[in-house]
């Protein structure tokens, strides 16, 4: 008498990596059937290594079809390893960990992780900033088991057209440990979500996980974000705070994990932004999608001499240095960040890995009336201006991105230097999104918070900078044309110094941004000259 042997099955399919298939030929998959205890070891979006026998299988239904013996191939799987952030901590060497460790102790590391960012995109320290935070991400909590509260940050990044958004997007995708990237304009509701689609074989309905399913533990990148219809851009609101997708469709009634932080990018409405018209008049985007977002970067592309000349030999060394047929050359580029200073890109995916499964900071000595005094202010303000609804989901912002610092620093509580970080962070994402009319204003109301703990240097240099464009606009207007070189009195960088409690400018004139900004002190005048990028000349025969 035969016996049966009734054993779990489950049939995947195994997809090759995006990022690891040659150029113009869709990624190759194949069905992949796991049997007893390998079912269910990995997710939809998993990275796997995959062992198994390479076979043939009789489909009954496929001979009927064609009227020929017609055999399918599978691979019946033996082992299989999920290739996730605990695998890769576990491949860690001790060398690594202690490289990270001693990293963890550089009184600079956050603004060496910042600069290391995405260091072929000049600028952008704000954005830079938003996304090293993003891929830090804050820690999830659970009160009472009834309700989560989300640890990770979304970013959105809305500006004029060339200003590296998509860059931004693509630079993530390869750096974070787990990422999905996918446009608005090619994606729907269910794309992005959940959809039910009937078994060829088996004629059952099975669920298929979106982007933000398979993005889940991870990043999900949505590039051209405007261009999502508003119905599709509705079903994302779930994902988007409670971190799940809820299904009731074809007798399937379920709900799906999308624990991801979603940083997306959006052209304003007409192609560039309007700094005369808020922000919410400038994007096609809802207040409740906005609300949702922690922070919000807005670009500008604005005209501006300095800024533009070391833009443009910024990108000029850039293309000559990363030359196929000139590798490994050297060029005197002031503009270049210092290569001791960044962290090489693997030893930077590491530590963001490490950081994300071993550092989980607590919210003990935090400064309670300190961000309830700053939620308060900004609730008046933007009443006053009508300008972007503040709601307490601000408030769980500051908490995610103090949470989020503390990680990039490794400590396991959270100090009030990163709560002053995640407070600057939160308002510079709010007056970048005002009126160009009330922005200078709210800058000077917030001072004391968006001034803490920033780099002096830093600080001064953005001050020098307004002088400087002052001048600069009121010697053309007096001369008619541009002068070689322009001069600051020392007098003035002091006045405004003292007014955020800075008197001392002898380390700011020794300082690297200083002298690699072509500006120089003179002693004995005591003036700051500052030399012009050449300006072409037209000629006349």
């Amino acid at each position: 008498m035969e016996q049966t042997v009734y054993r779990n099955y489950q049939k995947v399919t195994l997809q090759e990596s995006p990022g690891r298939i040659p150029a113009g030929r869709i990624p190759r998959s194949k069905e992949v059937v796991l049997l007893a205890d390998l079912c269910d070891r990995a997710k939809p979006g998993d990275e796997v290594d995959l062992t198994g026998i390479y076979t043939n299988n009789y489909d009954g239904s496929l001979n009927t079809e064609q009227g020929f013996p017609v055999f399918a191939t599978v691979i019946i799987a033996n082992y299989i390893v999920v290739k996730d952030c605990k695998h890769i901590v576990d491949s860690l060497t001790d060398e690594d960990v202690a490289t990270i460790i001693k990293l963890s102790k550089d009184p600079r590391i956050g603004e060496r992780i910042v600069q290391s960012i995405a260091p072929s995109i000049f600028g952008h320290d704000y954005i830079k900033r938003g996304l090293a935070l993003a891929l830090f991400g804050g820690e999830p909590k659970n009160p009472g088991e009834k309700h989560k509260l989300r640890g990770d940050i979304n970013v959105l990044i809305c500006g004029d057209p060339g200003t590296a958004k998509s860059q931004f997007l693509k630079y993530t995708e390869k750096i974070a440990p787990r990422a999905i990237f996918t446009t608005g304009q090619g994606a729907s509701a269910v794309g992005l979500t959940a959809y039910v689609r009937k078994n060829p074989t088996t004629r059952d309905w099975t669920l298929e996980a979106g982007a933000l399913v398979l993005a889940d533990r991870g990043v999900c990148l949505i590039d051209e974000f405007d261009k999502m219809n508003d119905q599709d851009r509705t079903s994302i609101h779930e994902a988007m705070e409670q971190q799940s997708i809820s299904i009731s469709k074809a007798g399937i009634v379920t709900s799906l994990h999308a624990r991801c932080s979603i940083i997306a990018a959006a052209n304003p409405i007409g192609g560039r932004y309007d700094a005369s018209l808020t922000f919410t008049e400038n994007v096609n985007l809802s207040e409740p999608i906005l609300s949702r977002f922690d922070v919000l970067c807005v670009v500008r592309d604005e005209a501006d001499p300095m800024q533009d000349a070391h833009l443009a030999k910024f990108v000029v060394s850039s293309h000559i240095r990363h030359h196929p047929t000139q590798s490994g050359v050297t060029l005197e580029d002031n503009n270049a960040p210092d290569p001791d200073f960044i962290l090489p890109q693997d030893m930077l995916k590491k530590y963001i890995v490490y950081s994300r499964e071993n550092v989980h900071p607590k919210l003990q000595n935090m400064d309670q009336d300190k961000v309830a005094k700053m939620y308060s202010q900004l609730r008046q303000e933007s009443l006053a201006t009508g300008s972007l609804p503040i709601t307490v989901r601000h408030i769980e912002s500051v908490i995610r991105m103090s949470e989020a610092h503390a990680r990039m620093h490794l400590r396991a509580q959270v100090s009030e230097e990163d709560v002053n970080m995640a407070i600057r962070t939160m308002l510079e994402s709010f007056v970048e999104t005002q009126k160009y009319s009330v922005m200078r204003a709210m800058r000077q109301t917030f001072q004391k918070y968006l001034s803490y703990k920033k780099d002096h240097s830093e600080l001064l240099y953005y001050i020098l900078r307004q002088l400087t464009m002052d001048q600069l606009a009121y010697m053309r207007g007096l001369h008619n044309h541009s002068q070689p070189t322009i001069e600051i009195s020392e007098r003035d960088l002091l006045e405004r110094a003292r007014q955020i409690n800075i008197s001392d400018l002898k380390p700011f004139y020794d300082s690297r941004i200083f002298k690699m900004n072509s500006f120089s002190y003179d002693a004995k005048r005591k003036v700051i000259v500052h030399v012009l990028p050449d300006t072409p000349t037209s000629a006349t025969a």
